[in-house]
């Protein structure tokens, strides 16, 4: 599988409860922190429920 970088871009401030779990499962929790996963369908579905918060790079 592929390794991916995942960086929060907007706070969890006023967000659903399950968006801010998903959020902290990632391994993030704070702005502009980044963290490199293994990308598999968990971790792709996880990224989905919270794409308008976090960025993507390859």
């Amino acid at each position: 599988m592929a390794s991916v970088k995942i960086t929060q871009i907007k706070s969890t401030i006023d967000r659903p409860k399950r968006q801010k779990l998903t959020i902290q499962a990632l391994g993030l929790g704070k702005m502009n922190r980044t963290v490199e996963v293994e990308l598999n369908p968990a971790i792709q579905g996880m990224i989905n429920k919270v794409q308008h918060l976090v960025r993507v790079d390859k």
